[in-house]
C-alpha cells in the first residue's frame, strides 16, 4: 500500500512542479534600464543635432542640411532631453502603459521619424557600422 500512496502523491505533484523557464516579455526593461536610458538621453541627447544634420546632408544636400537638418536635429535633441529628464525623475515607476519601455516613438515602424532607445553614437567607431544602412532622417 505504501508504494501506491507514494506513486499517487508524486502524480499529484508533477503538474505543480513543472515550471516555465522562459522570461516574461518585459523582463529586459526594468527600473535600472529606465534610469540608465534617461541619463543617456538627458546628457547625450544633443548628439541628435550633428547626427540628423549629417543624415540630411547625405540624402538631400548641403542646403537642406543647413536649414531643415539643423532644425529637425534641434527638435529631436529637445525631445530626447525632455524624455530623459522625465525618465530620470520617474525611474522607479512603470509609467509607459504599466511598463518600463521607452516613451519615445520607436524607430522600427516609423523608420524616418522614430527614435532608437539610446542616443546616436557619433564618429566612425559605431558598433553597428558593418550592418547598418543609413536611413533617411
Amino acid at each position: 500500500m505504501r508504494p501506491l500512496a507514494l506513486l499517487f502523491a508524486l502524480a499529484l505533484l508533477v503538474p505543480v512542479a513543472s515550471a516555465d523557464i522562459q522570461a516574461p516579455p518585459g523582463s529586459d526593461y526594468g527600473p535600472t534600464r529606465k534610469l540608465g536610458r534617461g541619463l543617456s538621453n538627458f546628457f547625450l541627447g544633443a548628439s541628435e543635432i550633428p547626427d540628423t544634420y549629417a543624415r540630411v546632408n547625405d540624402f538631400e544636400g548641403n542646403a537642406a542640411a543647413a536649414g531643415f537638418g539643423a532644425v529637425k536635429g534641434l527638435g529631436r535633441a529637445l525631445a530626447r532631453i525632455g524624455v530623459g529628464a522625465w525618465e530620470v525623475l520617474t525611474f522607479p515607476f512603470p509609467t509607459n502603459k504599466d511598463s518600463y519601455r521607452p516613451h519615445l516613438r520607436p524607430a522600427v515602424p516609423w523608420i524616418y521619424s522614430g527614435y532608437e532607445e539610446f542616443p546616436p553614437e557619433l564618429g566612425w567607431e559605431d558598433r553597428y557600422q558593418y550592418a547598418r544602412v543609413p536611413a533617411y532622417p
